[in-house]
């Protein structure tokens, strides 16, 4: 049984790895931030599809499953809303969260969905 309804699923190739891509993101990226979290992204990529990293600093959390969770509720944030995004851009994003405190799901949702909204807008007028 195959449903018309689009799965909200993040597989490999929606995640960016590769030394040579995360250079040219970094390189060529718009730094923004919002709130909690800061952001990186550049259009055109030349795969078609949009393509996420998340990090979040040793420095500011030192216990490797609270950086996990961290990680966990951004990439599932942008999971949920990547739909916000439009595919035929093929943007690279880099989350980078910088707070010291431990931000509940509903905030990071808000946030990555505000973040998608202001890069949907600014790559559509390019």
């Amino acid at each position: 049984m195959v449903s018309d309804v689009p799965r909200n699923t993040l597989p490999k190739e929606e995640r960016l790895y590769g030394k040579k891509d995360i250079s040219r993101l970094l390189a060529r990226g718009k730094y923004r931030v919002c709130r909690n979290i800061r952001y990186c992204f550049s259009a055109g990529n030349g795969t078609g599809r949009n393509r996420i990293m998340v990090s979040v600093s040793k420095k500011l959390f030192r216990r490797a499953v609270k950086r996990n969770l961290l990680k966990r509720r951004i990439r599932e944030s942008y999971r949920l809303q990547k739909h916000v995004l439009p595919a035929e851009c093929a943007t690279d994003i880099f989350f980078i969260y910088n707070s010291k405190e431990i931000s509940a799901t509903p905030e990071i949702r808000a946030e990555v969905g505000k973040i998608l909204e202001m890069i949907g807008n600014e790559v559509r007028k390019d």
